[in-house]
């Protein structure tokens, strides 16, 4: 199972509820990478408000990566190759359960699918070969001159409107998979759908994708994700299938499916994309219906890449993430003519970027 998490600090749970203050934030540095490329690095001294008060972390199945030197000077802001593409569209709100929006149901007979009245088809479709940034902690500041920001869903709406302003789209990442105990809505999770310890992780533990009171806490996440304006969903860890009953859970890739097949339907119902987050063992039944795809490591952990090619193939972003400067030039060499869209991050995944040479 691959997959990516990170801790925030206070910081960012105190600016999403409203009670913490806009931060300034100077030049990041990282530590050297090894691997050439383009490097970028976002400056502060904006009113972004804050995303994060410290070092981010991420289980990518024990991957060692670097994180890239930083270069002085921030990136202009400038319009994004993407402009062209049509912005999510509002819908009407649902009615319905006390968490989430009424809509299609999924697998279980769960009725808080999505928006009452959305039509499905009416969202961000993002074409391959896409330029993006993926960063979980610290500051946004000056936006990097890219099509795409990958973002948390407690992100303020702020950073996601200033996002907008520079024609840069911006994806919602959500945990699907995993009970969080630092999140604002831990306590809405049912006992029964937390399951064991995320191995490695304190505080954070597997959950039960089958049950419909765990839909029903996402659907409520997907609403605050279109209720601050981002364009899609990053569903993180959508994989947990792959562990089975490690999980706590009788899970069965019958059972990833499902919840996938759920999962795009509750985004696209709110006009909201989605795209598939590793699980690579399942593309051929998800890619028609996801509308990109983001992998980890899919090059340094055995070059498991080519199991997402189906997005490229149908001309979709594969949004491509390597954690080791050693193979990076490789990657790049290997996947960016095949249309995919590799970067080089840290492990905390802050803002520093290594592109492609």
């Amino acid at each position: 199972m691959q997959s990516h998490h990170f801790f925030l600090a206070s910081t960012l749970i105190a600016t999403a509820c409203g009670t913490g203050a806009p931060a300034s934030t100077g030049q990041i540095a990282g530590s050297s990478g090894a691997g050439s490329g383009t490097t970028q690095t976002s400056m502060g001294g904006d009113d972004v408000p804050t995303m994060g008060g410290g070092p981010a972390s991420i289980a990518g199945g024990g991957h060692a990566g670097t994180t890239p030197s930083s270069v002085a000077g921030s990136a202009p802001i400038t319009a994004a190759g993407s402009a062209d593409m049509p912005a999510a569209s509002a819908g009407a709100s649902g009615s319905g359960g006390t968490l989430g929006s009424a809509g299609g149901s999924g697998s279980g007979g769960a009725s808080t699918g999505g928006v009452a009245g959305q039509a499905s088809g009416d969202h961000w479709k993002p074409k391959a070969g896409l330029t993006w940034q993926w960063q979980l902690s610290e500051d946004v500041a000056t936006p990097l001159a890219v099509d795409v920001y990958d973002i948390d869903w407690e992100s303020d709406k702020a950073v996601v409107d200033k996002l907008h302003a520079a024609g840069i789209k911006v994806i919602c990442y959500v945990s699907v998979g995993s009970w969080e105990d630092f999140r604002p809505d831990a306590k809405a999770f049912p006992a029964a759908v937390i399951g064991n310890d995320y191995t490695g992780w304190p505080g954070e533990k597997y959950v039960d994708i089958r049950a419909d009171a765990l839909r029903a806490v996402m659907s409520a996440r997907f609403d605050i994700c279109k209720s601050k304006g981002f364009d899609a969903i990053e569903p993180d860890n959508m994989d947990v299938f792959e562990i089975g009953s490690d999980s706590g859970f009788p899970l069965s890739e019958n059972d990833g499916v499902a919840y996938a097949n759920w999962l795009a339907t509750a985004a696209h119902s709110r006009g909201l994309g989605i795209g598939q987050k590793n699980a690579s063992s399942i593309t051929s039944s998800i890619a028609a219906t996801y509308d990109w795809a983001l992998t980890e490591s899919c090059y340094s952990d055995g070059n498991w890449c080519g199991d997402v090619k189906a997005y490229a193939t149908a001309n979709k972003p594969v949004f491509m993430c390597e954690y080791e400067a050693k193979s990076f030039n490789a990657a790049c060499s290997a996947w960016k003519p095949k249309s995919y869209s590799p970067i080089l991050k840290g492990l905390d995944l802050d803002s520093p970027v290594t592109f492609c040479p």
